[in-house]
């Protein structure tokens, strides 16, 4: 379904940044989510996957935390970015593989649900002593 580009740009403000949009949808205010998890990926996690569907696997990788709020997202219209590049921790074992896709989701860890996911140009290999890192040129739309 479409969305208008002030609707998605507002979609995306509550989501990224946590601004309510006035009339329709407030942020969590007992308990909001201050960080959302940036989670890599070998394969397209799909729409109906999860972030730990094809979520690649090093020794020392967890997902990468960033704030809700416009210290840490960009947004230009339908369009989300990092402010800066994202740097996970440095492999230090394991096979990684080919890092391919990212994901957001408001989990640190497990099977949690994707609020938006793309892909990653170019693709790059993690193997030991990597640090795999997502560019602030890499983005999201909000279709």
């Amino acid at each position: 379904m479409p969305a208008s580009d002030t609707f998605a740009n507002d979609l995306a403000k509550l989501i990224f940044w946590g601004t309510a949009i006035a009339d329709l949808a407030e942020n969590d205010s007992s308990s909001p989510a201050t960080s959302l998890y940036l989670a890599l990926h070998t394969a397209n996690p799909g729409g109906a996957g999860n972030q730990s569907t094809s979520e690649i696997s090093y020794t020392s990788y967890i997902r990468k935390a960033l704030l809700r709020d416009n210290t840490a997202w960009s947004i230009t219209g339908r369009i989300i970015t990092p402010v800066a590049d994202v740097l996970w921790a440095t492999s230090t074992g394991g096979t990684g593989g080919t890092v391919t896709h990212w994901s957001v989701g408001p989990g640190s860890s497990g099977a949690t649900k994707i609020i938006a996911y793309g892909t990653v140009s170019p693709t790059f290999n993690v193997v030991t002593d990597v640090t795999p890192t997502l560019s602030n040129l890499t983005s999201l739309t909000i279709n």
